[in-house]
């Protein structure tokens, strides 16, 4: 097996890889691995929505940080979200030093309003264009940095444990050559788990890989119940579905059933604009009694030909004039909430190993993310853990450690039926609404679905172990919180906001996983 030796490895190259190497000194040698994806498939490329910060006159830190708590349902560390809504600002500055132009009113940034945020405090670039335009701008930034090496064309499989902790991973080439990258430090920045469902808004890059790999190498997870499935996908025949932004319910778009009919009119006191977890259970209640469900959006689009790009040349893709047509839309898997846990600086259970972004759980997000907060977090917190990988000392790490896996051609390969069966069991038990007894029979099927897999197939039995945990911890969490609804014990969904400002890190019902293994 070839061999090569790093300072510092970023495992995934979506927007909290880039700004973890941006946040680097130059005294570390950075290696940014790339999955096996194009940049412009990886999730954060995708995000239509925007950016939050309290930038507005009429705004502050502090209520952005009270709308993040809410949202999070009780779950959410009050450090870190503190941490994260105060340096917002700071961010936005940052990324603009980076090239990002965002959308602008006269002299001022254009602010918008999504969904349970108090402000209007999202800021876009190009409408609905935001995500990519700001992975664009780090991806060149880093192509730029002395300090910097892209390496293309490799997928991680598995990290190399040491007696002293995480000392790199093992990777697989597209010729299906092998290769060990020893890092001193070595950072997990791989995206979520969209793609363990069914439907999801999800690229095929966000199919839990990196959170499988921290539970193989016995590193704490956390939250792994908190699913969050976005309102309003478009209803169409693809894998992903194409996501159609909130932002449009920020402008004043309405989701509307059968004639016409407004379904969260009598839902929640902020209508279209609640909780993401309360509008996707809506939308679910009508798609899964066979209703349509349809986001009204035709005065929006009539009114500024310019407005919302994105989603009007998708529209248009799929033969849907968004002027003049509501725009079908159903519930999919969209973020995840949980994954490694992790410190305020990206420190995992696990010595030289970190993360950041959504395979993180830094506490932030708790059972429900607050819309436009990801993009947030994974610049927050990439800066965060880059300043804390350049007051390291980054000396070379001598191991004789092996890996723990055998590796042939089939490591990387998945047995597509396999595959399939999984997805639909965690759309079937593990979705939207979830009981006690679909929880055991996905559990019952993930028996026989692992005994249909290989020994070899590292990836494939890795995403089966993580889809048990995920699982597993939903069936623990017996009361409902958040994205996390069990119909058989529904009390609890959402805690008055006095009860949801804690100081301390939420005792998580979700198991430590790292030590279930099949």
């Amino acid at each position: 097996m070839e061999r090569t030796e790093c300072d510092v490895l970023i495992v995934g190259a979506g927007l909290a890889g880039l700004a973890t190497a941006l946040g680097t000194s130059t005294r570390r040698r950075v290696t940014l691995l790339c999955l096996n994806t194009p940049l412009a498939a990886a999730a954060s490329s995708l995000a239509q929505g925007g950016i939050a910060a309290a930038v507005g006159p009429d705004d502050d830190p502090e209520l952005h940080a009270a709308d993040t708590m809410r949202a999070g349902a009780g779950e959410s560390w009050l450090p870190a979200v503190m941490l994260l809504c105060r340096e917002a600002p700071a961010a936005i500055t940052w990324l603009e030093v980076q090239g990002v132009r965002f959308d602008r009113t006269g002299d001022h940034w254009a602010l918008h309003r999504e969904a349970a945020h108090d402000r209007a405090r999202v800021l876009h670039v190009g409408g609905d264009a935001t995500g990519a335009a700001l992975t664009n701008s780090l991806y060149h930034a880093v192509l730029a940095a002395p300090n910097v090496e892209v390496l293309t064309g490799l997928t991680a499989i598995s990290l190399i444990r040491d007696p002293a902790g995480v000392s790199g991973v093992i990777a697989v080439s597209s010729g299906g050559g092998a290769i060990a990258l020893r890092a001193n430090d070595t950072v997990l920045a791989t995206g979520g788990i969209g793609q363990l469902y069914l439907h999801t808004t999800n690229p095929a890059s966000a199919c839990a890989d990196g959170l499988a790999m921290a539970q193989r190498a016995g590193a704490r997870l956390q939250g792994l119940e908190f699913v969050q499935f976005h309102p309003t996908a478009l209803a169409c025949a693809a894998d992903p579905l194409p996501l159609v932004t909130e932002a449009l319910r920020g402008a004043g778009a309405a989701l509307v059933g059968e004639q016409g009919r407004r379904i969260m009119q009598d839902v929640h006191p902020d209508g279209d604009l609640a909780p993401r977890d309360v509008v996707a259970r809506a939308v679910w209640v009508e798609v899964s009694q066979g209703r349509g469900v349809w986001l009204d959006a035709r005065e929006i689009m009539s009114n500024d030909e310019n407005a919302f790009p994105q989603v009007r040349a998708l529209c248009l893709t799929h033969h849907i004039d968004p002027a003049r047509d509501p725009i079908p839309v159903v519930p999919a898997a969209h973020y995840h909430m949980g994954g490694v846990a992790v410190d305020l600086d990206g420190r995992t259970s696990l010595h030289g190993l970190w993360a950041c972004g959504e395979v993180a759980c830094s506490g932030v997000h708790g059972a429900n993310r607050l819309a436009s907060n990801s993009l947030l977090e994974a610049v927050v917190f990439g800066r965060r853990l880059g300043v804390s990988l350049s007051r390291q000392r980054g000396s070379t790490r001598r191991s004789a450690a092996r890996p723990d896996i055998v590796l042939d051609e089939t490591a990387v390969q998945l047995d597509p039926e396999v595959w399939v069966d999984l997805r639909r069991l965690m759309w079937t038990h593990a979705g939207i609404v979830r009981d006690g007894r679909g929880l055991l029979a996905g559990l019952t099927e993930f028996a026989t679905l692992y005994r249909r897999s290989a020994p070899e197939q590292v990836l494939l039995r890795g995403r089966l172990c993580l889809a048990r945990a995920l699982l597993t911890a939903a069936w623990h969490r017996r009361q409902s919180r958040g994205a996390h609804q069990r119909a058989d014990e529904p009390s609890g969904t959402r805690q008055a906001p006095s009860q949801t400002l804690r100081n301390e890190r939420p005792d998580n019902a979700s198991l430590n996983t790292s030590s279930m293994q099949a």
